[in-house]
């Protein structure tokens, strides 16, 4: 049996690209297109487990490479320190949601449009690979 898309993902913009979104200083890869069928939709290796001080800069990253605006974050409880419920970013309020039955190494964005981004994230401490083309990889 097909499976039915019930509906369609929202475009990024219209310079989206087949070259990955990368912010170096974040160290955040978003894969282009976003392909649904994909367990994540990027990579993100924070510097610490703290979400307090690694959770703005990572939605004003996100925000900007897709142009979106993100309205709610969900992590793993365990993975995380200092959860707050509310995190400023950009001059707005994101809603912080924790779970204990996710894996504890995605990141779920979610936006006033579109479908929601899920992120693979690496330990703190973790060294990026980078490969030929300057996009992250997966650590060796």
């Amino acid at each position: 049996m097909m499976p039915t898309l019930l509906s369609q993902p929202a475009p990024l913009s219209s310079a989206s690209s087949a070259i990955p979104r990368v912010d170096s200083a974040l160290r955040l890869s978003l894969h282009p297109g976003l392909n649904r069928r994909a367990a994540a939709d990027g990579t993100w290796w924070p510097r610490s487990h703290d979400a307090t001080t690694e959770l703005p800069g990572l939605i004003a990253a996100v925000d900007r490479l897709l142009d979106r605006v993100t309205l709610r974050v969900g992590l793993h409880r365990h993975t995380w320190q200092n959860i707050p419920r509310r995190i400023p970013a950009r001059g707005r309020l994101v809603r912080v949601a924790w779970f204990r039955h996710t894996d504890p190494r995605m990141i779920t964005l979610i936006f006033a449009t579109g479908e929601p981004v899920v992120l693979l994230t690496f330990p703190p401490g973790t060294a990026e690979a980078r490969s030929s083309i300057g996009r992250p990889t997966a650590p060796a």
